[in-house]
C-alpha cells in the first residue's frame, strides 16, 4: 500500500502534524503494549501518513524516560522494604519491648509512614503495567516484584495493624464514674415506712406524713446535664490513628483494621459499662435476683443507659469520624461494630426485667427504664445504622412497655384481691390506702408515659360513668390513667366499706371511715369535684360517730323523768342519771383513748365538737340540779366539773390507753 500524504487545510501545516503526531503518541501510551508490539504499530502508522515518519524517536525518546523514572521508583521501594525488614527484625527479636513501638519516636514513624507509602506506590505501578507472558524471563521478574511487594506490604500492615492497637489502648481515658453520677440531677421522692397490707402488697408508706418515721426514696429517673462532655481518648493520638487507619485502607486491608479498631474500643465500652455497675447477666440469672438487689441493678441501668447513649457511643462517634474522615462506609461500618456489644447487653437486660414475674412494687423502676430507653432511642437511631440493633432497641422498648401495662394491671388486681379480715383496733388508717394512695401519688408523675401506654376499654368507659352517678360530662377529657385511677379508688372506697363492718361498735366504724376517707381527700389525686364530696362524706362520718357514742350519755343530762323543776325533783332519779352519765363517760373514755385519729386537725376538729354537745348539756344539767345534792355525799355523784370533762376531752383520740389510770384516779 503506496504512503498517503495529506496536507492541513485549516492552518498551518507545523500545528496540523504535532497534533497528529501527539493522538499517535497518546493512543501507544494507553495501550500499554510491549516494546515490539509498538514498533510494529509505528511501521503502520508511518505508512498511512508521512507526518508520522519520526513518532519512533519520539517514542524511544519516552521509552528511556520512562525507564529511568522507574529506576528510580524501584529504587525507593527497595529502600523502603528494607526499612520495613528493619522494622520487622526488632520486632521479632523483642516483641514485648516499649522500644518496638516506631510510634515513640515521631521520625521512627514518619520514616515508616514514608516507607509504607512508598511500597504502595509501586504496588500501584505493578499492577497499572500489563502482565509480560509469564513463561518468559520478564515474567518471572514481574511475578518475583509482586511477590515482594506483597510481603512488604503484609509485613508493614501487620506492624501497622499492632502499632493501632497499641496507640488504642495505651491513649484511652479512664471513664470516671463519680464525675459522670455528680452530672446526673435526680428527682426524688420521699416516703416514711408504713407498715405492710399483704404479701402482694408492700407499702410505699407515707409521703410528708407526720409522726417522724423513718426516710425512704424512690428516685425518679436521673437526667443529665446538656453540657456534659468526656473525653474517650487523647485527642493527640487521633492523629496518628489516622495516619494508619489511611495506609491500611490503601492497602486493602480495611477489613483487618476494623476488626482491630473495633474489637480494642468495644472492650473499652464493656469497661466503662461495668464502671457504671452493669453486669452481664443472662435472662435467667437476671429472674433469680431478689427484688432489693434487682432494683439497685435497675437503677444502675437506667443510669448506665442515658450515659452510653449521651456520652460514650456519642465520644466514640466523635472519634471514628475523626479517625475515619471521608471513608463513610468504613466509618459508619466501625462505629456499628464497636457500638453493637455495649448496646446489645444493655438491651439484654432490659428485656429480662420485662419478662419478670410482675410485682407492683417493680412497676416504677420499669417505668424509670421505659423512659430511659424511649429518650436514648433518637438519639441511638442517628449514630447507629445497623438494623438489627434499632429493631431490637425498638423490640425491647415495646416489651417495657407491656411490662409497665402489666405490673399495673397486677397492682388493680392485687387491690381487688385484698380481703384481709384483721381490723385496725385503734380505727387508724389502714395499711391498704396508705399503699394504694400513695402508689398513685407517685404514680401521677408518670402520666405522660402511662397515658401513651394505657387505652379506656368500653367496660371501664361504663363503669367510670357508674362511679360518677352516670355524669357523661365529667368523663369526656379523662385520660387513660385518670380513669384507672378513679376505678381504682372507687373499688378501694368499697374495700374500705366491707372492711369498717369488721368492728362490731358502730362508733368505732365511723371513726374508721372517718380516717380512712380523710387520708383519701388529703392525698388529692382526683381533683377539687371529687375532695369536696369525700369532705361531705368525713362530716357525715363525724355526725355518725358523734349519735352513736355521746346519745346515750347526753340522754342522761335531760329533764325528762325527774319530775319538772329541780325544786319537785326525785332525788333517787337525780342520783340515777348522775351515776349513768359519769359511768357512760368514763366508758367512753376507757375505751376511746385507745382510739385514734392521726390526722391533728381533724382529731381537734372531732374534739371540739364533742364538747360543743356535752359541755354545755352537762354544766346546764349541773347547774339546774346541783343544790338537790348538796351535802357530803354530793360529790359522789357529781364527780366530774366541765372543766375536768373539757381536760379529759382532750386524751381521747390519742391511742394511747396507759391514760385510763388517770380517770381512775379522779374518781376514787
Amino acid at each position: 500500500m503506496a504512503a498517503t500524504t495529506t496536507t492541513d487545510g485549516g492552518g498551518g501545516g507545523g500545528g496540523g502534524e504535532d497534533r497528529v503526531l501527539a493522538t499517535a503518541q497518546q493512543i501507544l501510551k494507553s495501550l500499554n503494549t510491549p516494546k515490539d508490539v509498538r514498533e510494529d504499530m509505528l511501521l503502520i502508522f508511518s505508512s498511512f501518513d508521512n507526518r508520522l515518519s519520526n513518532i519512533t524517536d519520539i517514542v524511544h525518546r519516552d521509552d528511556d524516560g520512562a525507564a529511568a523514572i522507574a529506576a528510580e521508583e524501584l529504587e525507593r521501594f527497595e529502600a523502603a522494604e528494607k526499612l520495613i525488614l528493619r522494622w520487622d527484625s526488632s520486632l521479632s527479636s523483642d516483641p514485648h519491648s516499649a522500644s518496638s513501638l516506631l510510634l515513640d519516636s515521631a521520625d521512627d514513624a514518619a520514616d515508616y509512614f514514608s516507607a509504607v507509602d512508598d511500597v504502595i506506590h509501586w504496588m500501584e505501578q505493578l499492577n497499572l503495567a500489563p502482565p509480560p507472558p509469564p513463561s518468559s524471563s520478564a515474567g518471572n521478574r514481574h511475578r518475583i516484584e509482586m511477590d515482594r511487594t506483597e510481603n512488604a506490604i503484609q509485613l508493614a500492615m501487620t506492624r501497622l495493624e499492632d502499632e493501632l492497637r497499641h496507640l488504642l489502648v495505651r491513649n484511652t481515658v479512664p471513664l470516671d464514674a463519680e464525675s459522670l453520677h455528680g452530672s446526673i440531677r435526680r428527682v426524688s421522692l420521699s416516703f416514711t415506712d408504713g407498715g405492710t397490707v399483704d404479701e402482694n402488697l408492700e407499702s410505699f408508706g407515707e409521703v410528708n406524713d407526720q409522726g417522724g418515721d423513718s426516710q425512704r426514696f424512690h428516685e425518679r429517673g436521673a437526667s443529665l446535664g446538656d453540657d456534659i462532655s468526656v473525653d474517650l481518648l487523647r485527642a493527640d493520638a487521633v492523629a496518628e490513628l489516622r495516619e494508619i487507619a489511611d495506609r491500611m485502607v490503601r492497602s486493602g486491608y480495611e477489613k483487618e483494621c476494623l476488626q482491630v479498631y473495633s474489637s480494642v474500643r468495644r472492650d473499652v465500652l464493656d469497661e466503662y459499662l461495668s464502671i457504671l455497675g452493669v453486669e452481664k447477666l443472662s435472662i435467667e440469672e437476671v429472674q433469680r435476683v431478689e427484688w432489693k438487689s434487682l432494683d439497685e441493678k435497675m437503677k444502675k441501668w437506667i443510669q448506665a443507659v442515658k450515659i452510653s447513649v449521651r456520652v460514650l457511643l456519642t465520644g466514640e462517634k466523635r472519634i471514628c469520624d475523626s479517625v475515619f474522615g471521608e471513608l463513610d462506609e468504613i466509618r459508619e461500618i466501625c462505629f456499628n461494630e464497636t457500638a453493637k456489644g455495649c448496646v446489645m447487653q444493655l438491651l439484654n437486660f432490659g428485656e429480662a426485667v420485662a419478662i419478670c414475674k410482675r410485682s407492683p412494687e417493680k412497676l416504677f423502676r420499669i417505668l424509670d427504664m421505659y423512659e430511659a430507653l424511649k429518650d436514648a432511642l433518637p438519639e441511638l437511631e442517628n449514630m447507629i445504622t445497623d438494623g438489627f440493633v434499632i429493631d431490637e432497641a425498638n423490640g425491647v422498648l415495646k416489651m417495657l412497655g407491656e411490662a409497665v401495662k402489666g405490673t399495673f394491671a397486677e397492682f388493680e388486681n392485687c387491690l381487688r384481691n385484698e380481703s384481709s379480715k384483721k381490723p385496725v383496733i385503734t380505727g387508724d388508717v389502714h395499711p391498704l390506702p396508705r399503699y394504694v394512695m400513695n402508689y398513685l401519688k407517685l404514680l401521677v408523675d408518670y402520666g405522660e408515659p402511662m397515658d401513651s401506654l394505657l387505652v379506656i376499654s368500653d367496660e371501664d368507659l361504663i363503669r367510670l360513668q357508674d362511679s360518677f352517678g352516670g355524669n357523661s360530662s365529667q368523663t369526656e377529657n379523662i385520660s387513660p390513667l385518670g380513669c384507672r385511677m378513679v376505678l381504682l379508688i372507687s373499688e378501694l372506697e368499697s374495700n374500705l366499706e366491707e372492711k369498717s363492718k369488721l368492728y362490731e361498735d358502730s362508733a368505732l366504724q365511723c371513726i374508721f371511715l372517718m380516717n380512712n376517707i380523710h387520708y383519701l381527700v388529703r392525698k388529692n389525686v382526683l381533683g377539687d369535684d371529687w375532695v369536696r364530696k369525700r369532705r361531705g362524706q368525713v362530716r357525715q362520718y363525724a355526725t355518725g360517730y358523734l349519735r352513736a357514742s355521746w346519745t346515750k350519755a347526753l340522754s342522761c343530762l335531760k329533764d325528762e323523768g325527774i319530775g319538772g323543776s329541780s325544786n319537785n325533783a326525785s332525788k333517787m332519779a337525780l342520783k340515777e342519771r348522775f351515776k349513768n352519765f359519769n359511768a357512760c363517760f368514763e366508758e367512753i373514755y376507757r375505751i376511746q383513748t385507745a382510739w385514734k385519729v392521726p390526722d391533728p386537725q381533724l382529731r381537734e376538729e372531732l374534739r371540739i365538737s364533742i364538747s360543743e354537745k356535752v359541755i354545755p348539756a352537762y354544766r346546764s344539767f349541773v347547774g339546774r340540779f346541783r343544790s338537790q345534792l348538796e351535802g357530803r355525799h354530793a360529790g359522789k355523784y357529781i364527780k366530774y366539773t366541765p372543766e375536768d370533762l373539757e381536760a379529759y376531752l382532750s386524751d381521747l383520740f390519742e391511742g394511747s390507753p396507759a391514760v385510763l389510770h388517770h380517770i381512775r384516779r379522779k374518781s376514787q
